[in-house]
């Protein structure tokens, strides 16, 4: 079991605190083992073991418990009137109807340190805003990073453990499989369950087909800027008629169950969002396969790879608009920001060019990274050029 040290030190500070800290992510991204790893720091911190309950709601064992009223009456049942030190833990909650109200009354009732986990960004709107208004933490879980890939296998080159990476990704489970095959296999099992679980049924999509289509499109546009309007219009091109707000719809499933990722545009001169023409990554880059079958295309794995670590350091990532150029990422987090270009390989001077030259117009003296696979240092005119295993494995940016 890999140890998340970056998530427990984001967590700690919000131990035995009156909020509700929820762990939101792709299914099988690692949440379960987390919530583990949770419960281990709070018993090494001094938490009593015999206070802390845990559920899992994909245990049909638990199924009785769906309901808000039977969950509630199992917690007190099992705390059997103890009120101090409680700690519960319930994982893929939103299987349980009206899980907000008990989660609600336990936290002002026991004052109870609450931890939960879903796989569907409605855990975050709705009924949980109202009753916890102020009072939850989000913390977004995903698939292992490149370090904490290259931990799974502490006996394997990194170079191994790229070549690896690169192709499969980064699914926690695959660290227990080395046919490759069998990879492939349970990357198709997790894209069919999120499609089929936890949109079309979430959603009550009806036309599936059309469904599969849309995330294909925007499994092979990785990179582009793109809007619901030219999906519609590539449709029409071949014969299907589809409205813009059906794919806009289809497109919010999608980043709901983190399937996808939206990344907007911002103007950096004017400093403000752009609505139209935005772009899509997905959460893992080895489920990119699994969508859409054969080969990937390296230049944008490379920049799905960057953008999810990216997101994964906790920065908020937009596109950026300088002029005629576009800077592939500008992060923000708190007073900070680094932009970054990423690419293939340097290996043609107007490459050079377009990846450096996409920062002439920014004056700021925030970093500015070009990020590649040369293996040489290309740095230049204050811009840090970074092999791309380099860069993923960096302590901080």
């Amino acid at each position: 079991m890999i140890e998340r040290k970056r998530y427990i030190d984001r967590l700690r500070p919000f131990f035995h605190k009156d909020v509700v800290k929820v762990l939101t992510g792709l299914r099988r991204s690692g949440k379960s083992v987390l919530l583990a790893q949770v419960q281990e720091a709070l018993r090494t911190d001094g938490a009593d073991p015999a206070a802390m309950l845990s559920y899992n709601f994909e245990d049909l064992r638990n199924l009785p418990l769906c309901h808000a009223e039977a969950l509630y009456h199992d917690i007190l049942a099992r705390l059997d009137g103890r009120t101090d030190g409680v700690c519960l833990f319930f994982d893929e909650i939103q299987e349980v109807d009206g899980w907000e109200r008990v989660v609600n009354s336990l936290r002002v009732s026991h004052h109870a340190d609450i931890y939960v986990t879903g796989s569907n960004a409605h855990l975050l709107s709705g009924e949980l805003a109202t009753l916890l208004a102020g009072r939850y933490v989000a913390f977004p879980v995903y698939p292992f990073s490149f370090a904490e890939y290259c931990a799974a296998y502490p006996g394997k080159s990194t170079d191994a453990c790229w070549r690896s990476y690169l192709a499969l990704g980064g699914m926690p489970f695959l660290t227990h499989l080395d046919d490759e095959a069998a990879a492939h296999q349970y990357l198709q099992d997790i894209y069919r369950s999120v499609v089929l679980k936890d949109i079309v049924e979430r959603h009550t999509v009806r036309d599936v087909d059309l469904l599969a289509r849309v995330v294909r499109y925007a499994a092979e546009s990785i990179g582009r800027t793109f809007s619901a309007t030219s999906i519609a219009k590539y449709f029409k091109s071949e014969h299907r008629s589809v409205a813009p707000e059906t794919i806009m719809g289809y497109l919010a499933a999608c980043t709901e169950s983190f399937l996808l990722y939206r990344i907007p545009r911002q103007d950096l001169a004017g400093k403000k969002l752009l609505t139209i023409n935005e772009k899509y990554y997905l959460a893992d880059h080895g489920l990119r396969t699994a969508i859409h079958g054969g080969t990937q295309d390296i230049d944008q794995t490379l920049e799905n790879i960057v953008c999810m670590e990216l997101l994964r350091r906790g920065y908020r990532v937009t596109v950026g608009k300088a002029g005629t150029q576009e800077i592939d990422f500008v992060c923000d987090r708190a007073k900070e920001r680094i932009y970054v270009q990423v690419a293939y390989l340097l290996a043609a001077p107007e490459t050079v060019e377009r990846e450096f030259g996409a920062y002439k117009t920014i004056r700021d003296n925030y970093p500015k990274y070009v990020v590649t696979m040369d293996p040489v240092d290309l740095s230049r005119d204050g811009i840090l050029h970074k092999n791309v295993l380099d860069f993923l494995r960096m302590e901080t940016y």
